[in-house]
């Protein structure tokens, strides 16, 4: 055998020269560093092929920031918290380590992953992701939401048994209950909260919690957002150990632009109308978002009479309808989407040159998230906002949540990431030509006129349920006078007859006279103009005061303006050189007579305030962290932190007293194993009856099922004793702990009996303790 030459694998024929080799390894090492250069990108990450071959055919040539950041732990297998703004990659962030991770299709039934969205449209646009990167790989996901038949869930979860779950809370719950005990999900492995924070203010704290305790506890967990505060970075009743922060600045994108126009609530529309129409482009697709779906389909009206083609989007949508008008919009088919928030978040246009908030956000990270919609994929846009008197203190909100810088120029300015926005209005009689054409069309439709009347009644509502702005702001909005900006020149026609006229309307705008209503045309003896003058008299001081504040700042530029003008010639003595000759300055004034009986003025306090060493009462992150908070109380439930009942007062006419109510009343709702309360509502015998129809028996039959006969089947009962339910649970426990498990499922199981021996051990200190004490 040894001398036996298999062909292609002859021993080598090596030179009697020694000193080649030397070269031959430098050569080689020149060919291994040549290759290790050309793995860059996501070829570096160690992806398979099919999956690269995947990320080629969608363009994906090189990893975002978010992706660098999240991809590598998660192929790891620790748990992740992911921060970043809107259109940066997070989907393929956490969808890549998924399919890396399953790789290719299962024998084991049941679901290995599941991804959890808070709206329909996000779990469908990541469903629809999912299938073009698992295109050659084998995997197959389900998709599930509302308004669907029930029948087809359950025939795609038990018949076709995917590996992937893609799914909305509520109707995830719903299949999960009525499937109690038949359809386990033991093998999820991999666990991703897409928009988690916009799952956790939704309100629905039970779904939550119940979907995670049905999880199992090894699971690995990503918790996926493009706003997700400090707070949140602790899930321990979530499942996450040694999770792992991707967090980047949340910022605008460097490419967005935006204008803030002011105007009258009654005038809104027609500054709708004059962008649509004359400052934005024909070509270019925008989206409107609006407060409620009322005003949504009420819009929808006003753009059909100004023939402007537009679709809407809401979320009382039939799902169809709304699949219809989002193809409509990204196949260029209409120029306008008019929609809610519900397409605010997770929805990917790339092509979006503008946003319009016709209904200015009531938080700030919603604006970040509407306006986040354009401007993707190093493209220009423009966010339009149109902000009436009630909202400017939201506006507020906005400046200090981006850190802007509000001047006296009518210009916001970014020092961290250079994004500019004006802020201004629109000439009157441009505004006065849309609101002619409005009234027109509201006397010949009455369907109109009845719709703007549910708008009014509709806005109504979401003011008392809008959420409040901070105290700082209210007051901030009192002192400025934004009603004194000046028109945007970029948003009116380029004209020279239209150039002089805003300069004519906005001196007139600015002209005050001198004398009031009751003054101007009457007589100097008449009574009108006899008490206003006592009254100006009166505040006399006062109002000089004001103008003296209002002017100081024009002056001051203007001092400036004519001192650098003259100054050039001698260099100026420096304050050091002065104290040094002269020690104390000493100027003389001529002082008044009334002077010497006045009181002295106070004098001010040197501010001794040392920035190096200063602790200030407020965190220097308090706007931002304001502006991300979560306003529901699960975030506190899934905490350690001790969470009080909701409990709210009402006036009793018996006792005359306000008396707490206690709104977790169990009324109405039943208990699942994990001990969580929900609606009775979810449990339904909708499963019951889909197998009847079917044909099918139980989906998780054991080995041992299999084995005995099928006469013997029917005679089976279940545990009846206390004690033997107890023993059964201990079977069932010992037959899963047979599986196998990978290695990083058992490493966070140690992990998990680690900190339950911790705090057993605290435990029973406290109580050895207190023994000995009663045994003196």
């Amino acid at each position: 055998m040894d001398d036996e030459v298999i062909v292609g694998f002859e021993k080598p024929v090596y030179s009697d020269v020694d000193d080649n080799e030397d070269n031959d390894d430098e050569a080689i090492a020149k060919m291994k560093s040549k290759k290790k250069s050309k793995l860059n990108g996501f070829e570096a990450m160690g992806l398979s092929s099919t999956i690269l071959r995947a990320l080629r055919e969608q363009k994906y040539n090189n990893p975002h920031p978010i992706q660098k950041m999240i991809i590598p732990p998660a192929l790891e297998g620790r748990d992740i918290v992911g921060m970043a703004r809107t259109g940066s990659g997070k989907t393929a962030a956490f969808l890549i380590p998924l399919l890396e991770k399953l790789k290719e299709r299962s024998a084991k039934p049941g679901a290995r992953a599941f991804i959890l969205s808070p709206t329909r449209d996000l779990a469908r646009q990541t469903f629809i992701f999912f299938k073009k990167l698992a295109k050659y790989t084998g995997l197959r996901a389900a998709f599930i939401a509302g308004n669907e038949s029930m029948d087809n869930q359950y025939d795609l979860l038990v018949k076709e048994k995917p590996d992937v779950i893609i799914a909305v809370p509520g109707r995830f719950l719903q299949l999960a209950i009525n499937m109690d005990n038949e359809y386990k999900f033991d093998n999820i492995q991999y666990v991703v909260l897409d928009e988690a924070d916009r799952l956790f203010e939704m309100g629905s704290d039970y779904e939550i919690q119940e979907i995670i305790n049905r999880l199992p506890e090894t699971r690995q967990t990503l918790l996926i957002s493009a706003t997700l505060p400090k707070v949140l970075t602790d899930f321990v009743r979530v499942g996450l150990t040694n999770p792992y922060l991707a967090k980047l600045e949340l910022k605008l994108p460097d490419n967005l632009t935006m204008r803030f126009v002011l105007c009258r609530t009654d005038e809104k529309i027609a500054v709708l109308l004059h962008l649509l129409k004359f400052v934005i482009k024909n070509d270019s697709p925008t989206f409107v978002f609006a407060a409620s779906h009322q005003h949504v389909e009420y819009l929808n009206m006003i753009l059909e009479k100004a023939n402007i083609s537009n679709a809407m989007i809401y979320g009382a949508m039939h799902p169809t309808a709304r699949e219809i008008s989002l193809a409509k919009f990204k196949n260029k088919i209409v120029k306008v989407l008019v929609t809610t928030d519900a397409s605010a978040r997770g929805i990917d246009i790339p092509l979006l040159d503008n946003v319009i908030n016709f209904h200015f956000p009531h938080k700030p990270k919603d604006f970040v998230h509407r306006a986040g919609r354009c401007a993707r994929n190093d493209r220009a846009g423009t966010a339009y906002s149109i902000v009436s008197g009630d909202e400017h203190a939201h506006l507020l909100d906005v400046k200090n949540f981006l850190n802007l810088t509000l001047e006296s120029t009518t210009t916001i300015d970014t020092s961290n990431n250079e994004v500019k926005a004006t802020i201004g209005t629109l000439p009157q009689s441009l505004i006065d030509e849309q609101v002619s054409e409005i009234l027109r069309w509201h006397k010949e439709c009455a369907d109109l006129e009845n719709m703007s009347n549910v708008c009014k009644n509709s806005y109504q509502k979401v003011m008392r349920t809008r959420k409040i702005a901070t105290s700082e702001s209210c007051k901030n909005g009192k002192k400025l006078n934004l009603t004194s900006a000046g028109i945007i020149a970029e948003l009116c026609p380029t004209t020279s007859t239209t150039t002089e006229n805003i300069d004519i309307l906005s001196q007139m705008k600015n002209y005050r006279p001198s004398g009031t209503i009751f003054e101007i045309g009457k007589k100097s003896a008449s009574v009108g103009y006899i008490v206003m003058k006592a009254k100006r008299q009166l505040h006399s001081k006062s109002i000089n005061k004001y103008k003296e504040q209002e002017n100081e700042f024009k002056e001051s530029i203007k001092q400036e303006k004519e001192l650098s003008s003259k100054r050039g010639k001698l260099e100026e003595s420096t304050e050091q050189d002065i104290e040094q000759i002269f020690g104390d300055n000493i100027s003389f004034k001529k002082r008044k007579m009334n002077d010497l009986f006045k009181a002295p003025k106070k004098v001010k306090r040197e501010n001794l305030k040392d920035d190096e060493f200063y602790i200030p009462y407020a965190a220097t992150d308090k706007n931002i962290e304001e502006g991300l908070a979560i306003s529901s109380s699960s975030a506190n439930e899934l905490m350690n932190n001790k969470n009080l009942p909701a409990q709210s007062k009402k006036w009793d006419r018996k006792k005359k007293k306000m008396v707490t109510v206690n709104n977790n009343s169990k009324a109405g709702k039943i208990r699942t194993e994990s001990g969580v309360w929900i609606p009775a509502s979810y449990k339904t015998d909708s499963f019951k009856r889909w197998k009847e129809k079917s044909k099918i028996g139980d989906t998780n039959d054991s080995s041992d099922d299999e084995q005995e006969s099928s006469k013997f089947q029917n005679l089976k009962t279940g545990p009846k004793t206390h004690w033997a339910r107890h023993n059964q649970k201990l079977k069932d426990k010992v037959k899963t702990k047979q599986e196998l498990k990978r290695p990083e499922q058992i490493l966070k199981q140690r992990k998990l009996a680690e900190k339950k021996q911790a705090r057993s051990g605290k435990k029973g200190k406290g109580k050895k303790k207190s023994k000995g004490k009663g045994g003196k």
